[in-house]
């Protein structure tokens, strides 16, 4: 039986696996079906993590996290947890049918793009439209695109491709940003960038070969913008689907969206059952959020651990 598995390897859950390693469980398990890094490692710029002074990518970030989480035992199990059960102790439902005992759980499963729900989003995604400018952006490559979204990871992406791109015409379906001011100064002083404010995309359309633009509703006026790419950021879903039981009800509590309702100590209302990252209530989705979630989570499950 496990002491500790950790659901998720994102900042929080390799976090976790650090700390709790280092703080003496000795059979602790990360379970991410991929590599290690989490949905930071889709960022094209990050500027904000204390103590890394250059501005790096997501996938430089995370580089060294794996190792280093590594170092005091934390093991990593590529497979995926399709449900959290709770009897005497933990049980894990993997995706192979095995089943897995645990003395604690931390669920650090995160969060995924929202889709927008225009016409042709999903005939189109892969296709011309994208929810991750580091991977297609250079595809782009002094071509015009759009950018669908209002806030932080949107405007970043916007600058992003305005390094490669020729043109971005930003979209927002309000005339104020729920970003960063100094981020949307940045935006507003980027002479490649162009915004459409007030609008919506109603449709994407395209051929066999892919995007070839979008139908935009501007206060019941109707634009028609030739682009080959749009990268939609309008939000994300919380990966709660491991907590769902048979009965579709919840292993824990959780909000009206699903989100993980935890204490500061990371506690959810089942003992021995800790939430952290994007996945929790009132989650900043930010690295430095999560990886402190982690840190929080696995001290709370150390303490659970010894005392059980």
């Amino acid at each position: 039986m496990l002491d500790l598995a950790i659901v998720g390897g994102g900042p929080a859950g390799l976090t976790a696996g650090l700390y709790a390693t280092r703080g003496g469980l000795k059979n602790v398990v990360m379970y991410e079906k991929g590599m290690p890094g989490g949905q930071i490692t889709q960022s094209s710029e990050v500027e904000n993590y204390p103590g890394v002074c250059k501005v790096v990518t997501g996938m430089e970030l995370m580089e060294c996290w794996p190792e280093q989480c590594m170092r005091f035992g934390l093991k990593h199990e590529m497979k995926e947890v399709k449900r959290v059960k709770k009897e005497k102790n933990f049980i894990l439902e993997l995706g192979n049918g095995e089943t897995v005992k645990a003395k604690s759980v931390i669920v650090a499963t995160g969060s995924t793009p929202k889709r927008a729900g225009f016409e042709g989003e999903d005939e189109f995604l892969g296709r011309g439209v994208s929810t991750c400018a580091t991977c297609d952006g250079f595809f782009y490559k002094d071509k015009e695109v759009a950018v669908l979204g209002g806030g932080d990871t949107a405007l970043e992406e916007s600058l992003y491709l305005a390094n490669i791109c020729s043109k971005v015409y930003l979209i927002h379906r309000r005339d104020q940003f729920r970003a960063a001011p100094a981020t949307v100064q940045r935006v507003k002083n980027n002479p490649k960038i162009e915004f459409i404010l007030n609008a919506k995309v109603k449709k994407a359309y395209g051929n066999n070969m892919g995007l070839e633009g979008v139908i935009i509703d501007q206060q019941g006026k109707e634009i028609d913008l030739k682009v080959p790419g749009l990268f939609v950021f309008v939000g994300m879903n919380v990966n709660n689907s491991v907590l769902k039981q048979e009965d579709s009800s919840f292993l824990c509590e959780v909000n009206e969206w699903g989100e993980v309702i935890v204490d500061l100590k990371m506690r959810t209302n089942i003992p021995g059952l800790f939430a952290a990252g994007d996945i929790r209530v009132d989650a900043s989705k930010q690295v430095v959020c999560a990886a402190a979630d982690g840190a929080t989570a696995a001290l709370s499950a150390i303490s659970f651990v010894r005392e059980s």
